[in-house]
């Protein structure tokens, strides 16, 4: 009788498309002298923040999302003006998120779909972030962003400032080990419960070396090893039973850092459940964060704020060209003026007394 060899592997792989390499697409768009020192310093700045060798708060601003370019080149141009208002006090790194976790499914972001209709040419999505971020930096801004697919880094990472590892994907084992060779700060959100104990053992393990499989400059298949990434910090966003920005749960963030001997920085995002997924409530846990400050918070060092040109969010549409100008296709953001004016209170009331904070 003959043998009948039953296929074992791929039997739900539709395709496998060979994608250009690190190394080519750097080559491709390479990063310039000017643009190199801009984010080695932006990067510095960051870390000086951590180690409180700065005095300032960092606000890491921005669309939920990027889906157009020029729109966020024209709010990369706003951003920068504010943020030159308001450099004494607080260090502005622009949001210009590429890749969005989807809880089901959904539009997943610049890389994955760069032209909003399904198409997925991941390449060219590469092309046009790598690109963005260069105009960005350019501009002026240090940029964000999340630490979501374990191989894009490859290709962007040399233009980030500061990544954060979202609430699904903290207690990821993937993503720890990638964080910890990451060449920038790195901020680890609270778990989708609103506990932080998921971020403090992610702390934990993101500063010792890793090794594990990932791909080297030329696409290959590789053993990464890692020595660690020294400035990894907490990102309060709230969760399912609420928001958790408010004294209370700070001071119990503070004691659980202490305990697990990780760095002390809290950062709180003002957005998702800490703003109850209202974007015009964010202004108000801005106000909060200020107002811990101000009477003698030690652990908080900077905050997130989803924003955009014009406020609120939109469905993507058929036909393209209905899209609104200026608007987000995922979460609801804050429109300028409400980001403006936000940012500003902020400074003015932390202006004389931020040089003056003691240390934790």
């Amino acid at each position: 009788m003959p043998v009948t060899r039953m296929r074992t592997e791929n039997l739900n792989i539709e395709s496998n498309d060979r994608l250009i390499t690190p190394n080519q697409l750097k080559a491709e768009l390479p990063l310039t002298e000017a643009q190199s020192v801009a984010v080695s310093e932006a990067r510095e700045t960051v870390f000086s923040i951590l180690r409180r060798d700065d005095h300032r708060l960092f606000l890491v601003i921005g669309p939920c999302s990027v889906h157009d370019t020029q729109l966020a080149l024209d709010y990369a141009s706003r951003l920068k003006e504010l943020a030159d208002r308001v450099s004494d006090t607080l260090y502005i790194v622009m949001r210009v998120y590429f890749e969005k976790p989807r809880t089901s499914t959904g539009w997943k972001g610049l890389i994955n779909d760069p032209y909003l209709d399904d198409s997925f040419k991941v390449e060219d999505g590469l092309r046009k972030g790598r690109r963005l971020l260069q105009d960005i930096v350019d501009i002026g801004l240090p940029t964000s962003t999340e630490a979501l697919d374990p191989i894009s880094p490859q290709y962007l990472q040399d233009l980030i400032c500061w990544s954060a590892v979202g609430a699904r994907t903290t207690e990821s084992q993937t993503h720890r080990e990638m964080s910890s060779g990451l060449s920038s700060a790195i901020g680890f959100k609270n778990g989708t419960d609103g506990g932080w104990t998921v971020a403090v053992n992610a702390m934990q393990s993101v500063s010792k070396p890793h090794r594990f499989l990932g791909i080297n400059g030329k696409g290959q298949v590789s053993v990464v090893t890692t020595r660690g990434n020294p400035h990894a910090h907490v990102v309060l966003r709230g969760g399912l039973g609420g928001p958790n920005y408010d004294t209370v749960h700070v001071a119990q963030c503070e004691l659980s850092l202490k305990q697990g001997g990780v760095s002390p920085n809290i950062v709180i995002d003002c957005s998702h459940a800490n703003s109850n997924k209202n974007h015009e409530m964010q202004p108000l846990v801005l106000k909060d964060i200020t107002h811990q400050v101000l009477e003698g918070n030690l652990s908080i060092i900077g905050a997130m704020l989803e924003s955009n040109i014009h406020p609120g969010r939109q469905d993507i549409p058929a036909d393209l060209s209905q899209l609104r100008y200026g608007v987000s296709v995922t979460d609801a953001c804050m429109g300028w003026e409400m980001t403006e004016e936000a940012v500003l209170d902020m400074a003015s009331k932390l202006r004389e007394v931020l040089p003056a904070r003691p240390r934790p």
